[in-house]
């Protein structure tokens, strides 16, 4: 009984952090202007949103972070965070 236990809040705590990892990608891809991301050279924000969003829902509607849609979302809110935010934070910065 021991190991489902920890089985399950194992599972529960990786959903929590995937979940919170792409609703702050999200959040983060609203408030970003949009002139940012062409200046940038990258996927317009629309885009970005679209795809979060996705990522989003995918978390919820399925709840595993184990399984290739939840990857593939934590993959999303992973690039949008390590190359795309820092890219359109610099621009607009200057």
């Amino acid at each position: 009984m021991a190991v489902f236990d920890f089985e399950y809040y194992t599972e529960l705590v990786l959903f929590v952090l995937m979940a919170a990892l792409e609703v702050f990608a999200f959040v983060d891809a609203v408030l970003r202007p949009a002139a940012g991301f062409t200046a940038a050279g990258k996927l317009s924000k629309p885009a970005w949103l679209l795809i979060l969003a996705l990522a989003m829902v995918t978390c919820v509607a399925f709840q595993s972070p184990m399984s290739i849609l939840g990857l593939l979302g934590i993959v999303a809110a992973g690039v949008y965070l390590a190359d795309v935010r820092p890219a359109v934070a610099a621009i607009t910065r200057r």
